[in-house]
C-alpha cells in the first residue's frame, strides 16, 4: 500500500501531467487553462468519492474483484435504492458518468461532445449541493464544455482522450481517510500557478499556511459547536479550511462571499476535498460591500460566530464607492468610507470596509474575528483607520494584535498584521505581540519571503492563547493603558526601555573617565595632522 508521501508525490505528477496536456494543446498560461485542470480534478475526486461510499453501503460491492462490473450487473432500481442510501453531501453518478464508461467510449466519433455532456449532465444532477450561488441568485454549475477552450475543433477529441487516460490509471480511493494535512498539500499544489497577483483587477493573494494557522488556533480558545462562520473575501477558502478543522468540520456551517470567479470555483472544490460539502451552497459569488448576500428571513445581515479575513489591501472601488454612501450603509460603515484620490486610483484602501463590515456582521454577544490588516493600521493616528480603532476600544472588542513578519506573503512587501476581536473580551487583557523579527528569510522564485517554523507558529499561539508578556515579543495590557497612548495597538508602544546599570567604584569611575579623555585627544589629534596634511597638499597645487 502507497505512502501517504508517496501518494503525494504521484498525486502531483498527475497535475503536472494535465498541466502538459493542456501546454501541448495551446493552453500553458491561457486564461482558461485553471478551469480545465480545477474541473477535472473535481470529476475525479467525485468520481473515486463515488465509489468509496458505495462500498461502505453495500459489502457486495466491497468485497467484489471489480466494483463496476458489479454496479453495472444491478437493476435500474436497485440502483436508485443505492444512490438514495448515499450521505447527502456526496456526489450522485449515473452509470454514464463514471471515468471507466467513458474511457471504454473514447474510440467513438466526436467523443469529445460526449466528454462535455457527461461533466454538464453530472452538473445538473448534482446541482442541489455543488452549485455556487451568485449574488442575483443565478447558479454557477460544476462544470463547463471544456473541450470548447481548445480553439482548433480537430484537436478536441484528442485533447478529452488524453485527458481521460490520465486520470482512468489514477486512484484517490484509499486516501479517503485522510483529512486537512493530506488534501491541504494537494489542494495548494494544484492552485499554485492560479492563485496569484497576476489576476488583473480583483487580485488573490494567497494566504501561507502559517499565518492562516495561527489565525485559527488563536480563534478558537475553547470547544464549540453548531456554530457559523464567515469570509467576506474568502478567495480560494485557506482562512475557512483552517478555521474548520479547528473547530471540526461537522460542528460548523461555512459561508462565503467572492466576488472572483476563479476563487469561488476554487473554494467549492476545497471545501469538496475537505469534507464541507454541506456548506458548497452558502458560497457566493459576488460583491460583499454592495451586494452582502448572506441575510436572516427578515433581510437583516446575517451574524457570524467566527470570521476569518485576509481582504485586498488596496483596491480602486470607484466605480462603486458612491453606492456605499446610501442611508442602508451607514451602520455598517460607521467610520467613513475612503474618498477617491486624484491620482493612484488602485490604492484606494479597500479593506477598511471589510474590517467596518466584519464587525457589523458579528454575532452581538460572542462573536470573534481575525483580519489581516496591513501594519500601518495599528498605529494610524487620524482618519478611518483612527475612528475603527477608537470603536474596538470603546465598545471593548479587542482581543490583540500580531504583528507578523515582514515578507511573510511572497507576493506583497506590505508589512502584515492580524487583528483578533473578540466580543467577549469585556475585561481587557489585551495581547500586542511583535513577531516581526521571528522566521527565516528564503527566496521563492523572484521574490524574498519568510517562513515561521512550526516551533515558532507554535511559540506564538502558546504565548498569545495564555496571554502572557514575554520581553521583546509580546505585552498585555488593559483598555485604560491603551487609551493612554491614543488607541495605538502597536506593542512597541507598550514595550518597557531597558536602562543598563553597571556599579562602578570611584577609582574605576575616573579610569574609564580617563580613557574617554585621552582617546579624544588622540582623536583631536589625527584631526589636526590631517588638516595640516591635506593644506599643504593643497598648497603644492597651487590651489591655497
Amino acid at each position: 500500500m502507497r505512502t501517504e508521501q508517496e501518494f503525494i508525490k504521484q498525486t502531483k505528477e498527475l497535475i503536472d501531467s494535465l498541466k502538459s496536456i493542456c501546454s501541448q494543446h495551446g493552453l500553458g498560461n491561457d486564461g482558461n487553462e485553471y478551469k480545465i485542470i480545477v474541473q477535472l480534478f473535481l470529476y475525479k475526486f467525485i468520481n473515486d468519492k463515488f465509489f468509496y461510499e458505495i462500498k461502505q453501503i453495500d459489502k457486495k460491492l466491497a468485497d467484489s474483484a471489480n466494483c463496476e462490473e458489479t454496479l453495472n450487473s444491478y437493476s435500474e432500481d436497485d440502483y436508485e435504492l443505492l444512490l438514495m442510501e448515499l450521505p447527502p453531501a456526496s456526489a450522485k453518478l449515473k452509470r454514464n458518468h463514471f471515468l471507466s464508461y467513458l474511457h471504454n467510449q473514447q474510440n467513438k466519433p466526436d467523443f469529445h461532445t460526449l466528454f462535455d455532456t457527461t461533466l454538464i449532465d453530472i452538473g445538473a444532477y448534482n446541482s442541489s449541493v455543488f452549485s455556487i450561488t451568485t449574488d442575483d441568485k443565478s447558479k454557477v454549475v460544476m462544470f463547463d464544455e471544456l473541450s470548447q477552450f481548445i480553439t482548433n475543433p480537430s484537436s478536441r477529441d484528442h485533447f478529452c482522450k488524453s485527458m481521460v487516460n490520465q486520470l482512468v490509471n489514477f486512484s484517490f480511493e484509499h486516501m479517503f481517510s485522510q483529512k486537512y494535512d493530506f488534501f491541504a498539500t494537494i489542494f495548494e499544489y494544484l492552485i499554485k500557478d492560479y492563485n496569484t497577483n497576476g489576476g488583473g483587477k480583483y487580485a488573490e493573494y494567497y494566504t501561507p499556511h502559517s499565518v492562516a494557522k495561527i489565525m485559527a488556533n488563536i480563534l478558537v480558545d475553547k470547544k464549540v459547536s453548531d456554530v457559523k462562520c464567515y469570509d467576506p473575501s474568502a478567495g480560494s477558502g485557506t482562512l475557512l479550511m483552517n478555521l474548520a478543522h479547528k473547530i471540526g468540520e461537522d460542528k460548523c456551517s461555512i459561508y462565503s462571499q467572492d466576488i472572483s470567479q476563479k476563487s469561488s470555483g476554487m473554494l467549492r472544490l476545497n471545501l469538496t476535498l475537505n469534507n464541507l460539502v454541506h456548506s458548497i451552497p452558502h458560497i457566493i459569488q459576488g460583491n460583499t460591500l454592495t451586494k452582502p448576500h448572506h441575510r436572516e428571513k427578515d433581510e437583516s445581515l446575517m451574524k457570524f460566530d467566527f470570521i476569518v479575513s485576509n481582504p485586498p489591501f488596496k483596491l480602486d472601488f470607484s466605480n462603486f464607492r458612491d453606492e456605499l454612501e446610501s442611508k442602508p450603509n451607514a451602520e455598517r460603515f460607521f467610520a467613513g468610507i475612503p474618498k477617491i484620490p486624484n491620482k493612484e486610483k488602485e490604492k484606494m484602501p479597500i479593506y477598511l470596509l471589510f474590517i467596518q463590515h466584519i464587525m457589523f456582521s458579528l454575532e452581538e454577544r460572542k462573536g470573534k474575528a481575525a483580519v489581516v490588516v496591513p501594519t500601518g493600521f495599528i498605529a494610524a493616528q487620524t482618519g478611518i483607520e483612527k475612528k475603527i480603532r477608537d470603536r474596538l476600544v470603546e465598545k471593548k472588542m479587542l482581543k490583540g494584535v500580531v504583528s507578523m513578519p515582514s515578507n511573510i506573503f511572497a507576493t506583497t512587501g506590505t508589512n502584515v498584521s492580524v487583528l483578533f476581536i473578540d466580543k467577549e473580551n469585556t475585561e481587557g487583557n489585551v495581547v500586542l505581540m511583535d513577531a516581526s523579527k521571528l522566521g527565516t528569510k528564503i527566496k521563492e522564485g523572484k521574490n524574498q519571503k519568510t517562513v515561521l517554523s512550526s516551533e515558532e507558529e507554535d511559540l506564538i499561539i502558546e504565548i498569545f492563547s495564555k496571554k502572557e508578556s514575554k520581553e521583546g515579543l509580546s505585552v498585555v495590557v488593559s483598555y485604560e493603558q491603551i487609551k493612554e497612548k491614543k488607541n495605538s495597538f502597536s506593542a512597541g508602544q507598550y514595550f518597557d526601555i531597558k536602562v543598563k546599570y553597571i556599579d562602578l567604584s570611584p577609582d574605576e569611575f575616573d579610569n574609564k573617565i580617563n580613557g574617554y579623555k585621552n582617546n579624544l585627544q588622540r582623536l583631536f589629534k589625527e584631526s589636526k595632522d590631517l588638516e595640516n596634511e591635506l593644506s599643504t597638499n593643497l598648497n603644492k597645487l597651487g590651489l591655497k
